[in-house]
This record gives C-alpha cells, structure tokens and sequence, in this order.
C-alpha cells in the first residue's frame, strides 16, 4: 500500500472521529475515571441536590450559579444513561434531598432509538425510586440542538429523536413518580433549533445559556 493510499486511510478514519460528539469519544477515557472516581469518595448527604447528567450537567458550576452549597454536580462528559446506571450507588446512598437528571443524547449519538433510550431512562428512574424513596426526583428534557455548525454529524437529523424522547417523558411523569420539567422553550429559536447565542458548537452551553437554565430550574431547587 502507497503512502497516498495509508494518508487517504487516515484522513478517513480521522474525519470518522471528528463526527462523533466529544461527549461519545469521552465515555470511558482518563477524565471519565478520574471524576467517576472524584463522585466515590465525595459525600452526598441528605441535604444535598443533586445535578446528574452528562457534559451538559458538567459543564456548570452549579452551586456557584445558585449560590447554594448543597448542591452537587454530578455531571460526566460522554455519559450514557447505562454509564449514570453504572455510577448511581455513591448518588442514590446519600439519600440527597432532590434529584435533577438530564441524560439522553449522547446515546442518540450512538445511533440507539428513543424508544430503546426512554425504557433505559425509566429503567433508572426506578432504581433511583427504590433506593431513596424520599428523594424528589426531576427529569429534565433533552435540550434541542443546532446543527448548522456542522460539529456532531452523528447527531444530523436526530432532532426528531429528541422530541418523540421528549414526548414520553412528559407522557410517564405521572405514572413514574416523578417531576417533568420541559427545557425546550428555554433554549430553542423560532424553529426549534438550540439558539446560536447560546451554543459555539451547536450542543454544548455558554454561559448566558447556564443563567437561562437557572432561571428555569429555581423554583424547583427552591420548593
């Protein structure tokens, strides 16, 4: 093999790798373990509100945003809804007072269908149900995305994925036991899409987005 064949094999591969969201590639990379490992040893207690998620939920200071040190991120970049499964223990032990879960997209990303990805998500609400019946638990939606900045290929016309998972989780609140709070409105633009003000990669959030985000969840932490 010629070394224009070896370099057109590796642009490929690279440009393979490009189009998977940095969420997906860190699922189980250095950063992964080492914060997974940070959330063993640190306390959850039954003061604590905990945000649980993926990059979304890590990419917040959240008890600064609040003011208020209870609350604790619990938030990985690259996590599935199984990897939050894999690490619920040190959450759920604590008995923390609230739970706000945000999980869904990256496993859009690798391509599973909203229906596989709500049963695993209610698969979870139910072992947090039974392992801290007290915890008030709130799902949040998945927040739209913009892909006109081309970044996430994997997640090219997957918005409809994000609305039928929407539509379900408002549709099992009731019935799950748990609190539905709908973000799309928060983020969105006049065509669904997340607003470009508040993205520089068409997924993740910069800081007015965070402030957007407080503001809707304050009344829940609050209450």
């Amino acid at each position: 093999m010629n070394r224009f064949k070896l370099l057109s094999i590796f642009a490929v591969m690279m440009a393979s790798l490009s189009c998977t969201t940095p969420d997906a590639l860190a699922q189980r990379t250095e950063f992964y373990g080492q914060r997974k490992s940070l959330f063993e040893i640190l306390p959850v207690d039954s003061s604590s509100i905990v945000f649980l998620g993926n990059s979304l939920t890590n990419g917040c200071e959240w008890h600064e945003l609040f003011g208020n040190p209870n609350i604790k991120n619990r938030g990985i970049n690259g996590d599935t809804v199984d990897g939050i499964i894999e690490r619920l223990d040190p959450v759920v032990a604590g008995k923390p007072t609230k739970i706000f879960l945000l999980s869904g997209v990256n496993d859009i990303s690798h391509d599973l269908t909203a229906d596989s990805i709500v049963t695993m998500l209610m698969d979870l609400v139910d072992r947090i149900h039974a392992a801290t019946p007290a915890t008030r638990l709130y799902v949040e939606s998945l927040l739209p995305i913009n892909n006109s900045f081309g970044r996430y290929r994997l997640l090219k016309d997957k918005e409809p994925v994000i609305k039928e998972i929407n539509r379900q989780l408002a549709a099992n609140a009731a019935e799950k036991g748990y609190t539905w709070i709908d973000c799309t409105s928060t983020f969105a633009d006049a065509d669904g899409n997340l607003d470009a003000s508040l993205t520089n990669d068409g997924l993740h959030l910069l800081g007015p987005a965070y402030l957007r985000w407080r503001d809707l969840l304050a009344p829940y932490v609050a209450e």
